[in-house]
């Protein structure tokens, strides 16, 4: 089963993208963001036509998280974070959550936090430490669950292109590194990483000074596997072709592997 997750940026203007590679890539389950589409928008007519169903939380601006899956029906379980992050009671369209084939997946919108320092980091750090908290709960759950989406946070040095010029930026800042950090001590897998462990392998390219033609990029899209889950892993890529198309978004989209519940133990790194 491979699982995808996307920050689309923009699901109706990108739309020929995105189902462009879904048609070729053909994914079983995956996880947007950044739709930029409010709840009526949401183009499920033609998603259906290549056979996914999905379940969204739209929003106009800048936000929005949806599932979608070509497997299975999807059961959705939760819309939103559990608990107040303090921002004058406005949930943010940022997390939804769904069992799809046997698995629970949380489909994230991680904050910007930009300006660094300043209130948008602050609720940066705040929605994070409500993540945490789901996050410790899916976990005692015992469930296969996988955590899917743009957490917006460069968790290593690997994972930026050169470190010395995102000293001041909220995405790589020591507390979101740290929260990133304690979140995946609980017990997940960074499914990427893990197979990857010495690899500068990026998922996002800004627009701006060919970022992507110098290949100076970010990982700050990430698939957590819990401990049920984390057995099945046999493979992790990022579709980084998929950035290089016309009118695509400036991430690419990440996807592991799994296989069924008799399968071996994941490979410890790639060969």
């Amino acid at each position: 089963m491979k699982i995808a997750t996307y920050n689309v940026n923009g699901v109706n203007g990108r739309l020929p993208v995105l189902l462009r590679w879904l048609a070729e890539d053909a994914p079983d389950i995956v996880c947007l963001q950044e739709l930029k589409a409010p709840q009526d928008k949401f183009p499920q007519a033609a998603l259906r036509d290549l056979g996914y169903d999905a379940v969204w939380l739209g929003q106009k601006s800048w936000n929005g998280v949806a599932i979608l899956s070509r497997v299975g029906e999807i059961h959705e379980t939760r819309r939103g974070l559990p608990g107040d992050d303090g921002n004058d009671g406005e949930d943010q369209s940022r997390y939804i959550e769904a069992a799809v084939a046997g698995v629970l997946i949380g489909a994230l919108y991680l904050p910007n936090g930009n300006p660094h320092p300043g209130p948008k980091f602050d609720y940066k750090l705040r929605w994070f430490e409500r993540l945490i908290d789901h996050a410790a709960g899916l976990l005692a759950s015992g469930l296969p669950v996988i955590l899917a989406g743009d957490f917006n946070v460069m968790p290593t040095e690997l994972d930026v292109y050169k470190p010395e010029r995102w000293t001041d930026d909220a995405l790589f800042a020591p507390e979101v590194r740290a929260a990133y950090a304690r979140l995946v001590d609980q017990g997940w897998t960074d499914a990427l990483r893990h197979l990857h462990r010495d690899e500068r392998i990026y998922t996002f390219w800004d627009y701006f000074r060919n970022a992507y033609g110098r290949d100076a990029g970010l990982r700050i899209d990430h698939l957590l596997l819990s401990p049920a889950l984390a057995p099945r892993l046999i493979d992790a890529q990022v579709d980084r072709h998929v950035r290089g198309w016309e009118k695509t978004s400036d991430h690419a989209p990440v996807w592991v592997t799994l296989g069924d519940e008799s399968a071996p133990a994941a490979r410890k790194r790639r060969a």
